[in-house]
């Protein structure tokens, strides 16, 4: 087996592992999202978690819960987002965050200073994450078979190495993103300035 593929099936295990990732992916399926994946913090950190024997939640935030929908208007976006926040239990409620990347190319500019070109789907976004090691994403198919998209691979995630994406540079936050993490996980390796 391929590292890649181990790294694939390891990922998957850890994610299968985790019941509250798994409950929040369950419910998410249920919502008729098009496009929707588990993106970034929920996915990576429960992987770093496994890595360094810590809980599986240790250090997550929140839930970030992507989809694709070509209508762009905040009022069929706000459709999903109360939707989610009348389905999931508190205080999932409160902690999974949907979100529309087919209008994040609106607000990206004025939020974080960084021009950001229209995506085409949900794991295109996953390319403009800050680094290799958060562009990870999950969805759990209604035959209860995982897809997972890496766009820059897992071995990143696996190493516990953040460095800046190839695509995109520097990322305007990568001294407050990557010194977060570091504070979570001293274990984190980081590339870079």
């Amino acid at each position: 087996m391929s590292t890649e593929a181990n790294h694939r099936a390891q990922l998957e295990a850890v994610i299968r592992a985790n019941p509250v990732l798994m409950g929040v992916m369950e419910t998410a399926r249920t919502l008729n999202m098009p496009d929707w994946l588990i993106v970034s913090g929920a996915v990576y950190q429960g992987v770093w978690n496994h890595l360094t024997g810590r809980p599986a939640d240790y250090g997550v935030k929140d839930y970030d819960l992507v989809y694709f929908d070509p209508d762009t208007s905040w009022d069929a976006e706000d459709v999903f987002i109360k939707r989610a926040a009348s389905v999931y239990p508190p205080p999932l409620n409160e902690l999974v965050e949907v979100r529309n990347q087919a209008r994040v190319h609106l607000w990206f500019e004025a939020k974080f200073g960084e021009p950001y070109e229209p995506l085409a789907n949900s794991a295109e976004a996953l390319t403009r994450f800050v680094c290799p090691a958060f562009s990870v994403g999950a969805r759990l198919e209604p035959d209860g078979a995982l897809t997972i998209e890496a766009p820059f691979g897992l071995d990143d995630l696996f190493a516990m190495r953040l460095r800046p994406n190839p695509l995109r540079g520097l990322a305007a936050g990568w001294i407050r993103v990557t010194g977060s993490a570091r504070s979570r996980w001293p274990e984190v390796v980081i590339e870079g300035p």
